[in-house]
């Protein structure tokens, strides 16, 4: 076992853990491309590039319509607005601080604040309101220093440091030591970035809160996954400083300080959002690429934990899972409908597992061989980093956690390149139709009624091969839709297949099995399906003209001659547009 305890600071009194935000940015705020203060161990080969992420996707499940209304038209703007095309890696680096201030949650070098990972995020919201309150002059100011910044450099290297001093300690900064999310994202994932570096000093994990709030999963992770270590990392509470010390930087934090011709491809990135969503250098973009963004150092602690579990036998873990809670560790935010929900898992196979009752290496394994996990939100999906690419994680959420925190997990689901489902339901609450305050409230625990258990189990048995009896097309359409989004179009073929007397004359059952067919990459069975969505509604000139581009696939080139007859008889302006764009058309005609 290491030796990891907690550790008093030297000086308490040595450095006081006030900070003061009032500042000018040029006074706060660390450049590391022109400030001196930091030096890179190791240049990055990269600082952004694209990776194949996950799939995610929300779903609206509330008994009441107004709810439903909002949460479909956050999901949809969540994808139109701020959803990369791919996500990208991040590049994450490790670096030795000269005259290093380790204060609440933050790291500062040579009397700045470092911009790194998610704590960027927090030092601006911070300065925003502690500097003018929140004001948009606040912002204006930021966007002004960092375009100064920008366009005068002269460097656009990184400073290098030309040689280590083996016996510098390390210290990372903690958000806390208690919350499972930020420590494993943001602390533990950076001691990756020690791979391969020779030194011999000691390694502190800096935190802001009273000693009594830390919990015993800090150590027990480094333990399991960095054994290399042994006695020589400790925990202990801010304030402390360091002439010198070794640590890591997530570069993402500090993009809006990067070369233009570094960062402004992202913008590609976003081809459908508005347009100044699409600014990269703007505050608004940095809070969209943190979602998409995932730093190399997660990366680099998943490739560890599943390492370190190879080779051992843990058949004795369930595949299919509902993860609940101990109380004793966290807040209880049970969700109401929990025991209705589980009693229908349990007749699929599912059992009821708490990740604090297991160790780290179990908890690795449980998700590394998942097929499927349910929860209600919280922590928990932290795990999700370990994840194989074939696992479907289902999160029960609200609309609050839709606007507020589901895109805390999506980095995670990118970096495990698996399915991430969030079914979205009520609050549990005296009325459930109120939205919480959520400065004033927290997290609201969730309330899936059982019309919501039946939509979320029919979308799990339809993805486990089973697909039910629906009463009506319209419930077909919808359970389909979702299995075709969550990128499993096969499922929602075989339900197609069991509710086909359903199909005839109903157009938009007709165009999702052509979705389906065009997805499985089978042209033909596509073209059927879009006939018979012509012939369900024949005033849709869009069916006539996928019907050609299908016909055309598969050289039907008398189906081509009839589609384009019938749009050029009933939309003659369509018929001029399209024919105008594709000249090949007047050789088949």
């Amino acid at each position: 076992m290491l030796n990891l305890s907690l550790r008093e600071p030297e000086s308490p009194t040595a450095v006081t853990n006030k900070t003061d935000l009032t500042l000018p940015p040029e006074d706060l705020f660390f450049d590391p491309w022109s400030d001196a203060g930091m030096s890179l161990l190791r240049a990055p080969e990269y600082l952004w590039r694209p990776i194949t992420g996950g799939i995610i996707e929300g779903f609206a499940v509330s008994e009441h319509d107004t709810v439903n209304a909002k949460i479909r038209s956050h999901v949809a703007a969540a994808g139109r607005n701020r959803t990369f095309t791919t996500p990208v890696e991040y590049a994450s680096v490790p670096v030795v601080l000269d005259q290093a201030d380790y204060r609440k949650s933050y790291v500062m070098a040579g009397g700045k604040y470092l911009l790194q990972g998610a704590t960027a995020t927090r030092v601006i919201n911070s300065f925003r309101w502690d500097s003018l309150r929140g004001s948009d002059d606040a912002i204006a100011r930021l966007e002004v220093f960092f375009a100064q910044r920008r366009n005068t450099r002269l460097p656009t290297d990184l400073p290098k440091s030309l040689a280590l001093e083996p016996e510098l300690n390390v210290a990372f900064e903690c958000r806390n030591t208690f919350n499972y999310f930020h420590f494993i994202t943001e602390a533990l994932a950076r001691l990756c970035l020690l791979d391969d570096i020779a030194f011999t000093g000691d390694i502190y994990f800096h935190y802001p809160h009273p000693d009594d709030k830390h919990r015993a999963f800090c150590a027990a992770f480094v333990d399991a996954l960095f054994p290399e270590y042994a006695g020589r990392v400790f925990f202990e509470r801010v304030p402390k400083t360091y002439a010198k010390v070794l640590s890591g930087f997530d570069l993402v934090g500090s993009h809006l300080f990067a070369p233009p011709e570094e960062t402004a491809p992202l913008a590609a990135l976003l081809p459908r959002a508005r347009a100044e969503m699409t600014d990269v250098f703007s505050l608004a973009f940095h809070q969209i690429l943190e979602r998409n963004a995932v730093n190399s150092s997660l990366i680099a602690l998943r490739k560890r934990a599943l390492a370190a579990i190879e080779g051992q036998d843990f058949s004795h873990l369930p595949t299919r899972f509902f993860v609940g809670r101990d109380d004793r560790q966290s807040r209880a935010r049970h969700m109401a409908g929990e025991d209705l929900l589980i009693e229908h898992l349990q007749l699929f196979g599912f059992d009821y597992v708490v990740f604090e009752n297991l160790s780290p290496l179990e908890q690795i394994a449980l998700m590394a061989q998942a097929e499927m996990m349910v929860s209600y939100h919280g922590a928990a999906f932290t795990n999700m980093l370990f994840a194989n690419p074939q696992a479907t994680v289902i999160e029960l959420g609200t609309l609050q956690t839709a606007q507020w925190r589901w895109a805390d997990f999506w980095p995670l689901a990118n970096a495990a390149r698996c399915r991430y489902v969030t079914f979205f339901a009520d609050f549990q609450q005296d009325d459930p139709l109120k939205e919480p305050a959520f400065g004033q409230d927290g997290i609201v625990p969730t309330s899936l009624s059982e019309s919501g258990t039946a939509q979320v189990m029919a979308f799990i048995v339809s993805l486990f091969g089973f697909p039910p009896d629906m009463p009506s097309a319209g419930s077909v359409l919808k359970l389909g839709q979702r299995l075709f989004k969550v990128g499993a179009p096969d499922r929602a073929l075989a339900l197609l297949e069991v509710h086909d007397a359903m199909l005839e004359g109903h157009a938009g059952l007709c165009l999702l099995k052509a979705d389906c067919h065009k997805a499985l990459d089978e042209p033909k069975s596509e073209l059927v399906a879009l006939d018979l969505a012509f012939k369900a509604k024949p005033d849709r000139w869009q069916t006539l003209i996928r019907l050609i581009w299908c016909a055309n696939r598969c050289e039907r080139t008398q189906v081509i001659r009839w589609a384009l007859t019938r749009l050029e008889r009933d939309f003659p302006e369509r018929h001029a547009a399209f024919t105008a764009k594709h000249a090949w058309l007047r050789y088949v005609v």
